[in-house]
């Protein structure tokens, strides 16, 4: 049986990942001993709260993926925390619900320092009718009821309103002033960097106890264990355990394949500023020609702008997906339609792509008809997939898959306690704001962003620029490879920070990313 608990006692290990501890925990868990109670396949947002929730159990608890934290579907998400307004609209009340409780939780009790509330405006252009923006303002109060039924506070996430346009031009003032005719506002959740917050995840559960190792590829899952290869040393061995979570996301069927499951390509540009010269919000429209669908434009921190989001069916499940050129025209089209005036090539600097592990519906459905819900399956060796679900519905995803686990191989847990438990570096805004640092730090960091600064004060160096250009110090690097497990240049660029999205960005910051690396290892 596993060892019994009451509660999660104050964090039993220091939340810092390092290469060091990585080995030391994996000779430790291919030992036996002690033998695991629940053993968690894969490092993504999923795989990460179902560790933190196993491991506030009381549960020995250790996560595996096959390459780095946050390496699939959790770091190509648009950044938003949704309340579920479009599952609203289209008549699933339980997945909005959902949403709008676990994005109340996010901002107020899990992670202030990383998820904050962030104005979402539809201006009126030319191409919406008056019906159409009726149709908004309906469901605008229906997404605010449902907010009011999950807890959250206005002073959390404002009620909507109408806007002018002399206010709409205010936050948009790129936009055509003959074309606007006032505007809707709305709030949601923003996460500042998805990748973040799996590694922020990750990390509170290493600080309650469990096990968080990279570079361990599961092979297969039989009777006596899970198969797995060390990528660092090429060891194959096995690892044991009470109970298994496949939370591999559009690979789960892999390892299950009874798991049936339809992945979507959900493709985004990454533009420079100039497309719409001080933009200070997000802006929602109505996708040109289909219901129900709306094209998203979100400034992020760094100074860039997300442009999605494509939803079509994926012909293949690959580690890195490539934006295809067609999706990338559909999205720039879209754009230049709603704003009276194509976008051009040279505001284009990057864009990426995810896959969204849907779960499979009716064969001749279009994925964007598929159901966002999570589904928790048993399979054999005491095996549990967590499969579906968002970003935003992480924690209650992992709740499930722990409480399926639990029920399955008959472990002795205590109650989950992760609906507020704070992650590293979480605060209260007031005090985050006391500490005066950039909002970008914060929204990285949170209350660690002190130690970052104090880093820098200590050494000039440490403070200047990885690259021209780049937001990112070698001081903050330096945090990624001795706290947040980075063990490759590509960890720290294309996972703990986002300079990869931009190639030139990325080739001017290499050398530092290797140097922080190498400096790690020493």
């Amino acid at each position: 049986m596993a060892r019994s608990s009451t509660g999660p006692a104050p964090p039993s290990a220091s939340s810092s990942l390092t290469s060091r501890r990585r080995d030391e925990e994996l000779a430790r868990a291919v030992s036996g001993q002690p033998l695991i109670d629940l053993l968690v396949i894969g490092g993504g947002i999923t795989g990460a709260g179902i560790a933190l929730d196993g491991a506030t159990r009381g549960l020995r608890t250790v996560l595996i993926e096959a390459n780095d934290l946050a390496f699939g579907t959790s770091r190509w998400s648009s950044k938003l925390i949704h309340g579920g307004l479009r599952y609203l609209a289209s008549g699933d009340i339980a997945v909005a619900y959902e949403c709008a409780v676990e994005r109340g939780r996010l901002l107020r009790f899990i992670a202030p320092h990383l998820v904050r509330s962030t104005p979402m405006v539809l201006p009126l252009l030319p191409g919406i009718t008056r019906k159409k923006a009726v149709q908004m303002g309906a469901g605008l109060v229906a997404g605010d009821i449902l907010r009011r039924v999950a807890h959250t506070t206005n002073r959390d996430l404002p009620p909507p309103r109408r806007l002018s346009s002399a206010a709409v031009l205010e936050l948009a003032p790129g936009l055509s002033a003959k074309d606007v005719r006032g505007g809707l506002i709305f709030h949601d959740g923003q996460v500042t960097d998805d990748a973040r917050l799996v590694v922020a995840v990750a990390r509170t559960a290493a600080a309650y106890g469990a096990s968080i190792l990279t570079r361990v590829r599961a092979t297969s899952i039989g009777a006596d264990g899970v198969s797995v290869v060390d990528e660092r040393t090429g060891t194959s061995s096995v690892i044991a355990a009470r109970a298994v979570v496949n939370a591999t996301g559009v690979w789960a069927s892999e390892l299950t394949p009874d798991v049936a499951l339809r992945p979507s390509r959900g493709t985004h540009v990454v533009l420079n500023r100039a497309v719409l010269p001080g933009l200070r919000t997000n802006l929602t429209l109505p996708f040109p020609g289909e219901h129900n669908r709306y094209l998203l434009l979100l400034p992020q921190l760094d100074g860039h702008l997300y442009l999605g989001l494509t939803d079509d069916a994926a012909d293949a499940v690959e580690d890195v997906p490539v934006p295809e050129p067609r999706e990338i025209d559909e999205l720039l089209g879209a754009l230049g339609t709603l704003l009276g005036h194509r976008v051009a090539a040279e505001h284009v600097i990057g864009a990426y792509t995810g896959l969204r592990p849907l779960l499979a519906g009716n064969a001749d459905s279009a994925t964007s008809d598929l159901s966002r819900t999570h589904a928790v399956v048993r399979g054999p060796h005491r095996t549990i997939s967590v499969v579906g679900g968002k970003l935003t519905t992480y924690r209650r995803m992992a709740q499930d898959g722990v409480d399926a686990a639990i029920e399955y191989a008959g472990l002795n847990a205590g109650p989950c306690l992760t609906a507020r438990l704070p992650l590293v570096g979480a605060a209260p805004r007031g005090r985050l704001a006391l500490l005066g640092e950039s909002a970008l730090r914060i929204g990285r960091y949170g209350l660690e962003a002190s130690t970052v600064t104090e880093m820098e004060h200590d050494d000039p160096a440490l403070a200047e620029l990885i690259a021209p250009g780049v937001p990112v110090t070698h001081a903050e690097l330096r945090f990624s490879v001795l706290h947040e497990g980075a063990l490759t240049a590509s960890d720290l660029l294309d996972r703990r920070f986002r300079v990869g999205l931009v190639v030139a960005d990325r080739s001017a910051a290499l050398s530092a990313a290797e140097a922080a690396i190498l400096a790690g290892s020493a």
